[in-house]
């Protein structure tokens, strides 16, 4: 496992991260705390939480159980506020009231005295009655709870590179601290947030970026290349919010079976070539995985081996299979990323 810098500040993450979203606290305990000391054993040092996994803290409640097995100084922990996490009218957003009740909450459930990550979970969503946050309430609610020793670093999920620098002016205005870290959707067919707006913000700001949705949900594993299999996410009525019949076009599968041979030619799989090719991008400092199965999150991990295979040629080649790139004079595959 290779770490890097959180942006500029001095922290260093793992380049791949374990996530709870849709695992932990799903899965049964056993399988939840074999895939957590799996990836703490392959040198993963963050694992990714909020507070509305697996419904109202469950999943901290879980994950908070296992990180008892391991030296909490070698590990970073982050939670999320913002969306619905009951009936009231306050109990969403990011009003300081609900920013403070929400990591007082985290804190218990994981049972730990500091968060080293927590993120506003959005920006603005009109189905929770949130379109326009008030960014001097948000900013000065996150810069006491460091002061407090409650969070190490604030963060934002999902936010525009606009977003984030009226945030940076403010804390600049206020000497509060700023946000570290941006957590935005990120793969081969999710690229225009984090290539065209993100990145070069992270290099003005200095943020770090941590990236979610490697594999697009199944699709860049390939197991949707021949059909949809009944144990898949497509398969089960619990993911239709995902709407998977937009995402899953013949487009993307042709895409997808021509990826998983150039993988193959590499001595690696289709989802190990996904994520690998996401940590071309410097700006990036880690990568968020979920599994289900210890088995796919081992294998998950040889994606930093093939990394390194990723010459020039090779990701002209992905370029060329993709055709999607919206930056191809910043990411234009001149020079390998990887020595």
């Amino acid at each position: 496992m290779e770490y890097r810098r959180l942006g500029n500040s001095i922290l260093k993450v793992s380049e791949l991260s374990f996530g709870a979203w849709e695992t932990i606290g799903r899965v049964d305990f056993d399988t939840s705390r074999e895939l957590m000391l799996a990836a703490y054993e392959a040198g993963v040092n963050h694992f990714d939480n909020a507070d509305e996994y697996s419904g109202k803290g469950n999943a901290e409640e879980v994950m908070g159980k296992i990180i008892k097995e391991m030296k909490r100084s070698d590990i970073i922990i982050s939670s999320k506020v913002f969306w619905d996490v009951g009936p009231g009218p306050n109990d969403r957003g990011l009003s300081r009231k609900h920013i403070v009740e929400t990591v007082n909450a985290s804190l218990k459930n994981m049972d730990v005295e500091y968060l080293d990550f927590f993120y506003c979970h959005r920006y603005e969503a009109a189905v929770i009655q949130q379109t326009d946050p008030n960014l001097e309430e948000v900013v000065r609610a996150m810069d006491d709870l460091v002061h407090q020793g409650k969070i190490l670093y604030w963060g934002t999920s999902c936010w525009t590179s606009f977003q984030l620098a009226k945030a940076y002016n403010l804390a600049e205005r206020f000497n509060a601290y700023k946000p570290a870290v941006e957590q935005p959707q990120y793969n081969m067919f999710t690229r225009e947030a984090v290539e065209k707006d993100l990145a070069p913000a992270a290099r003005e700001l200095g943020f770090g970026i941590v990236t979610w949705s490697p594999l697009l949900n199944g699709i860049l594993t390939g197991k949707y290349n021949d059909g949809i299999p009944a144990d898949s996410r497509l398969a089960d009525p619990h993911f239709t919010w995902l709407e998977f019949d937009r995402m899953l076009t013949p487009e993307r599968i042709e895409k997808v079976k021509q990826l998983t041979e150039l993988a193959g030619d590499l001595g690696g799989s289709m989802a190990q070539l996904a994520i690998a090719w996401l940590l071309r991008v410097p700006e990036v400092t880690s990568v968020i995985l979920g599994a289900s199965k210890v088995s796919q999150l081992k294998e998950n991990f040889k994606a930093l081996d093939l990394a390194k295979k990723l010459t020039p040629e090779v990701l002209a080649r992905i370029e060329e299979i993709l055709g999607n790139n919206p930056c191809p004079e910043e990411f234009a595959p001149e020079k390998p990323f990887f020595d």
